[in-house]
């Protein structure tokens, strides 16, 4: 079948357009006869490989920072204390609401938190790759979403399949992640620099990281339902938590609105296998668009990864618009990036000395025995 010419627009049209114009309809053999040629990918994709290192080097980091808080925790608690023996300040990373807190606290004063400095600059850190990289700290570093993609991934293994909810009920439970964030910025938006430090400087602040231990340590049986109707809800939907429910990544996902980088396809190369779409953890129409903009894409690069057609699909810079291997952003810039951004931001922070907070160690020994029941400010 020869190509035709549009007469107006002077422009070739593809033989299965010029006899739709033409009233002629195709059989299933001439679509398949005139379907775009592959042109395979000529070296072997390394993202998903890549990133499960990351995600299991950062798992093992957490798992490690929680066991040494725990033992620090212990030895306080039983009068044990020894002074070689110092508080991992990284445990802080599980305090995004003291982030965001003294994030606001650093911007009305100037000044940087004395109480709990680590989280704000994990924050700070996570905001950043967001910012860049897309929404990646969910899906190349955030413990959670590793646990979360390995109970998925279990599940497909052992049913086959996940479970994909109607579009009127993912979008509906989408939102809730937004009103819990919505939620958090309007509590802590509300309080002055002045209450921030003063809630900061309490018992309860000074030890919010020990009490969020203790949570898990002493889980009621209401806690441990619910925590089993959401790994049982992981097995069967794709990232339920990260998905649904959590307003971390519900900030991260509006920080990357802002990023220069996206995921590209290039409708010239692309063969409409729609295989990324089937890949995408997030649901999204990949195989439609041409740049994906969604504050639920995550960076995880797994649509990349499953795509057969050389230059087709690809994270990029701007201008998106242009050849296919414009401002392709390689794989290990993508991860070095990442790493740069965390590690920089850290050790910035122990260089310059605001890593470690400025609690006592004698308040330490007086607060932590009592943890559970010491009350929140406003009660």
């Amino acid at each position: 079948m020869a190509t035709q010419t549009d007469p107006c627009a002077g422009t070739f049209l593809s033989p299965e357009r010029a006899a739709s114009d033409s009233g002629v309809r195709l059989t299933a053999v001439q679509k398949k006869a005139v379907r775009k040629k592959l042109a395979r990918r000529s070296s072997r994709d390394y993202s998903q490989p890549l990133r499960g290192v990351f995600q299991f080097a950062f798992l093992l980091l957490n798992v490690g920072l929680g066991g040494v808080f725990y033992l620090w925790v212990r030895r306080l608690e039983t009068g044990a204390y020894d002074r070689a023996f110092l508080r991992p300040a990284g445990v802080e990373g599980w305090l995004p609401i003291a982030g965001l807190m003294n994030l606001k606290y650093w911007l009305s004063t100037g000044r940087l938190p004395a109480t709990h400095p680590a989280a704000m600059f994990l924050l700070l850190s996570f905001l950043a790759i967001a910012f860049l990289f897309r929404k990646a700290f969910c899906s190349w570093l955030c413990p959670v979403g590793t646990l979360s993609e390995y109970l998925w991934r279990a599940g497909r293994q052992i049913l086959r399949s996940n479970f994909r909810l109607p579009r009127w009920l993912d979008l509906g439970l989408r939102s809730l992640k937004y009103l819990l964030l919505g939620f958090f910025v309007w509590a802590v938006a509300n309080m002055s620099a002045d209450a921030i430090e003063q809630f900061m400087r309490s018992p309860y602040g000074a030890i919010a990281d020990v009490r969020m231990l203790n949570f898990f340590r002493y889980l009621g049986e209401t806690a441990a339902s619910v925590l089993g109707v959401l790994v049982v809800a992981s097995v069967l939907v794709q990232n339920f938590w990260c998905r649904y429910l959590c307003p971390y990544g519900a900030l991260l996902g509006l920080t990357s609105l802002l990023s220069p980088i996206r995921i590209r396809r290039d409708a010239t190369a692309c063969i409409d296998c729609a295989k990324c779409a089937k890949a995408c953890p997030a649901a999204l129409p990949v195989d439609k668009l041409v740049t994906i903009k969604s504050a639920e894409c995550t960076g995880c690069l797994e649509c990349v990864a499953v795509c057969p057609a050389e230059g087709a699909l690809q994270m990029a810079l701007p201008p998106w618009s242009e050849s296919p291997d414009h401002g392709r952003l390689p794989v290990w810039a993508m991860a070095a990036g990442i790493a740069a951004l965390f590690l920089g931001i850290v050790g910035y922070a122990k260089t310059v000395g605001h890593w470690n907070g400025d609690v006592p160690n004698y308040v330490y020994r007086q607060l932590i025995p009592q943890a559970n029941g010491i009350e929140h400010p406003a009660e």
